[in-house]
């Protein structure tokens, strides 16, 4: 795979003087008009030590507008990132539509360094490239741009490059321990990183393999590359990169769902209530307290129909919770940052620290619900994003939190009596809203979307839970007894 990029290309110093100054002004040109597009560009910088991947870095950073360019560099996950799940601190790190971010060391550094160190084997590296295919596809489902440029050097060079680092009073500084041990573990190195390339190298995120040893030849083959693929991109008619547009929907034999078979009668008297209620608070409190002690941290999503209750089940749960344990995350409509970005990039922001909770007031079934029914996201971007939420809920399961998810259920006349209830009373009146309207007269549209999120999301490790809610003090305590025997079978 990289005898290609041991040919010894260089190029000539007056040739690249020549070239330098229409590589820089393109590249700037190209900055300006990609704040205009709908799309991010993300440039992973990998590759083999001493191939020239820091200075292509600074190169980029000297030649293009630094307001338009931002650079993550990743080394070992400090304590936070090793508290979440993997990905999580590169989805913080996602460049907004129209600008470019270049990931310095990425998803790629862990496995390979993994495998090469035997720390896993070849079916554990395999579990983990089919994961970052998964991730991937996600960023470029979702419009990313993804450039993956891998920098190689031949063994001899890199012998060669290291020596003159290392001589160079002014560069020496750069030649750790760490670079002399990966020179001797250079052929495992090169055989790892060709399995990893030829496994995720696809259609939506190709690899490309750009020699190293020559910085001029590096550095016009970096430029020269990023334009072509932006401009390709450019070109590109938008409608063109949203994927199939056939139509969908679940099939039915009748317009029931699945929610016309809760029992909504369920009822709970205020003094049992009472009791049961004192009784699952102290329960939870001691479970929050072994969780933070053994590091378990816990996801609550609460979904359910306008004014099902869904506040009145997080007050109870936060009320047994130390308050420095816990956050609520209150979703609306994305905000003029968030929608620049990956919709599930601001959920990614807010996965909790070990030990903690994260409660979400509505969240990413956001895209499945109402984006679907009002028409916010296109038909391909609602149907993908089932298999996308089952992917990144699955890669908060495996990582050790326990996610519970809720549909709190009431029918249309308990809704329509709490909605006046609300217009009557002063400090309630804020949360009835047009829009509380609007969906209600979308009903039976709404009711398929639930019925379709939860036959497709359901899954053994993040099931629903579907609460009747007609009955408050019924929906309340349920849901603190469900959350209760998740956290005890994980704990």
């Amino acid at each position: 795979m990289f005898e290609a990029a041991e040919l010894g290309h260089t190029l000539d110093k007056s040739e690249y003087k020549a070239l330098m100054p229409t590589l820089r002004t393109e590249l700037l040109d190209l900055q300006q008009d990609l704040l205009e597009c709908d799309f991010p560009v993300i440039l992973l910088i990998s590759g083999a030590d001493g191939a020239g991947k820091s200075e292509t870095v600074n190169m980029l950073h000297q030649w293009m507008d630094p307001r338009w360019i931002g650079t993550a560099a990743f080394d070992e996950p400090t304590d936070e990132e090793r508290e979440r799940p993997a990905f999580w601190r590169y989805w913080r790190t996602m460049p907004p539509k129209g600008r470019i971010g270049v990931l310095f060391g990425s998803w790629y550094s862990d496995p390979i360094s993994m495998r090469v160190n035997d720390r896993i084997d070849d079916d554990a590296l395999d579990v983990m490239l089919r994961r970052i295919n998964t991730f991937e596809k996600m960023l470029v489902d979702g419009g990313a741009l993804l450039i993956k440029l891998w920098f190689h050097l031949g063994k001899k060079k890199q012998a060669q490059r290291i020596r003159t680092l290392r001589k160079d009073p002014r560069t020496q500084w750069r030649i750790g321990q760490r670079d002399l041990d990966g020179l001797k573990s250079y052929d495992t190195f090169r055989t790892v990183a060709e399995q990893t390339l030829r496994q995720t190298s696809t259609g939506e995120a190709p690899w490309v393999i750009i020699e190293g040893y020559d910085e001029r030849h590096r550095n016009v083959t970096t430029a020269s590359h990023i334009l072509e693929v932006v401009r390709k991109r450019m070109a590109l008619d938008p409608k063109t990169l949203r994927g199939s547009t056939t139509a969908w929907s679940s099939p039915r034999d009748t317009d029931r769902t699945i929610l016309d078979f809760l029992n909504l009668d369920r009822h709970l008297e205020k003094k049992d209530y009472r009791k049961r209620l004192a009784e699952l608070q102290g329960r939870l409190n001691v479970l929050a307290r072994n969780a933070k002690e053994k590091r378990v941290s816990t996801i609550v999503v609460l979904e359910g129909w306008d004014a099902a209750g869904k506040g009145s089940i997080i007050r109870r749960i936060t009320a047994a919770i130390d308050a420095r344990g816990y956050r609520v995350i209150p979703v609306g409509g994305p905000s003029d940052e968030e929608r620049a970005h990956h919709y599930l990039w601001r959920f990614w922001r807010h996965i909790p620290r070990a030990g903690r909770f994260t409660l979400y007031d509505r969240s990413w079934y956001g895209r499945v619900l109402v984006e679907r029914v009002e028409g916010f996201a296109a038909e391909d971007e609602w149907i993908r994003a089932y298999r996308e939420i089952n992917e990144f809920e699955e890669e908060l399961t495996e990582h050790g939190i326990v996610l519970v998810k809720f549909w709190v259920h009431i029918d249309k006349d308990e809704q329509l009596a709490r909605f006046k209830a609300r217009e009557e009373t002063s400090f309630k009146q804020h949360k009835l809203t047009d829009e509380d309207w609007r969906n209600r007269d979308r009903w039976d549209e709404y009711a398929h979307a639930v019925n379709d999120m939860v036959e497709r999301t359901s899954t053994g490790y993040a099931p629903w839970h579907l609460i009747e809610g007609n009955d408050k003090r019924w929906a309340r305590v349920r849901a603190l007894e469900i959350l209760c025997e998740r956290l005890e079978k994980a704990l």
